[in-house]
C-alpha cells in the first residue's frame, strides 16, 4: 500500500487574505485622506508669501489676526483689551525662552501687528515668530 504525502489534510483551515488586503487598503487611504488637511482654525487667514519660510512647531501659544481685525489667541476669540492678560497667563516661567506665533493677513495694518508684538514683548514672551507661505 502506498500512502499519498501530498494530498492535503482533511480539515486544513485556508485564510481567505483578499477580504483582509481590502480593508487594509481602506483604511490606509482614510488615514491618508484625513491627515493631510491641517487648516487655521476657525479663521481664514491670507498669510505673506516669502521664499526663505520654514515649518514652525505647531505646539507653541498661536495670535491670529484676520483682514478684519479679528484675533484669536490658539483657537479662541480674544478681544486686543483682553489680549494683554491672557498673553501674561501664558508664559511658563520654567522655560528659558518663551516663544508665540504671530499668524497676520498681509492686507492687515502693520500698525496693528506692532501692537500686538509689542503686547507679547511686555507680556514676556522673549520670541516672536511671524509665520509666512513658501511661494
Amino acid at each position: 500500500m502506498q500512502l499519498d504525502t501530498n494530498r492535503k489534510k482533511k480539515g486544513a483551515a485556508i485564510i481567505n487574505v483578499t477580504s483582509l488586503i481590502d480593508v487594509v487598503l481602506l483604511l490606509l487611504i482614510f488615514f491618508m485622506l484625513t491627515t493631510s488637511f491641517v487648516q487655521q482654525p476657525g479663521i481664514k487667514l491670507d498669510l505673506p508669501e516669502t521664499q526663505s519660510a520654514k515649518t514652525a512647531d505647531d505646539s507653541e501659544n498661536t495670535v491670529y489676526i484676520n483682514a478684519d481685525g479679528k484675533i484669536m489667541l490658539n483657537d479662541e476669540e480674544i478681544s486686543f483689551l483682553d489680549l494683554n492678560l491672557r498673553l501674561a497667563a501664558l508664559i511658563d516661567t520654567s522655560l528659558a525662552e518663551n516663544a508665540i506665533v504671530l499668524k497676520a493677513d498681509k492686507t492687515i495694518d502693520y500698525g496693528e501687528v506692532v501692537k500686538i508684538m509689542e503686547l507679547a514683548q511686555v507680556a514676556g514672551f522673549q520670541k516672536l515668530i511671524i509665520a509666512t507661505e513658501k511661494k
